[in-house]
């Protein structure tokens, strides 16, 4: 790989903390379960802290009723954790505190597009942007186009100026990573703030040490990087993102699969133990 502008390496991450977060929006499949049992190992065969923090930063979305559904399916499980669970609800201020830090250094601008008309202008025979990436509409509005914009009623989300950094890190799992970044959302247009910028904050501010999730977050890991560069905060030492649980046709866990939580499974007959040594076994 060619030089990139940021580069992370896999370091032993020592006695420093690990950690499991998940999102208040439903009961945890057998996916999330294992993604939690893996984490929680990892962090109890080093002599680490193990942290749980609950990421309700999505307010349309997470429900206060799952939180303590998803506590005792993690207890049934025997994921257990030190310290009261943390709450991404409970730390706006730490949230606003880093975008200001962003604003302050020229890093933030006001995006009015819809993703409707992102897909449209990615798809556009331009060729300037990765697939998928943002292609920079907003970037360079004057003040007078964004004013005509909120007067039209147009609800913007903040982006940060990446400019195309390239950012390369080592997966403790999947090995050398390397990612350009397009311009992503810290804050969206209903006012919560993204998940990139409030699971920086959260992991540094908790000196988190390791990182352990689901293989479909690889692709988050060189925005949080980037952030933790921007905001001069200490990075965890390692990331591992684990393969995802498959179904019997080969893809990704989902309800067409048939019994894929806790509760499923101990309704037909399983003991939480035994869902315990399956989902151990199919790492």
């Amino acid at each position: 790989m060619s030089e990139a502008d940021l580069i992370h390496r896999d370091e032993d991450p020592g006695a420093g903390a690990g950690r499991y977060a998940p999102s208040p929006t439903g009961r945890l499949h057998l996916g999330n379960l294992r993604t939690a049992l893996l984490a929680h190992r990892a962090a109890r065969e080093r002599g680490a802290p193990f942290l749980l923090r609950i990421e309700d930063v999505d307010s349309g979305r997470s429900r206060e009723k799952w939180v303590e559904i998803q506590l005792d399916e993690l207890r049934r499980i025997g994921v257990d954790w030190d310290g009261d669970p943390v709450r991404q609800s409970d730390r706006h201020e730490l949230y606003e505190a880093a975008l200001g830090r962003l604003r302050s250094d020229g890093l933030v601008y006001e995006c009015f597009c819809t993703r409707a008309e992102i897909r449209e202008a990615a798809s556009a025979p331009h060729g300037e942007s990765p697939e998928g990436a943002y292609p920079g509409t907003c970037r360079e509005l004057t003040d007078a186009e964004r004013a005509e914009r909120r007067a039209a009623g147009r609800p913007a989300a903040l982006r940060v100026r990446a400019a195309g950094a390239r950012v390369l890190f080592e997966d403790h799992v999947c090995g050398p990573t390397e990612k350009v970044l397009d311009d992503f959302v810290v804050r969206r247009n209903d006012g919560d703030f993204a998940y990139n910028l409030a699971v920086a904050v959260d992991d540094a501010e908790q000196e988190v040490a390791e990182v352990v999730r689901g293989a479909d977050l690889l692709d988050t890991t060189p925005r949080q990087l980037w952030l933790y560069d921007r905001l001069e905060l200490d990075p965890p030492r390692r990331f591992s993102h684990v393969p995802l649980m498959l179904g019997e046709d080969g893809r990704r866990l989902a309800k067409r699969h048939g019994a894929i939580t806790l509760e499923e499974r101990v309704e037909a007959g399983q003991s939480a133990a035994e869902v315990r040594a399956e989902l151990l076994r199919s790492e």
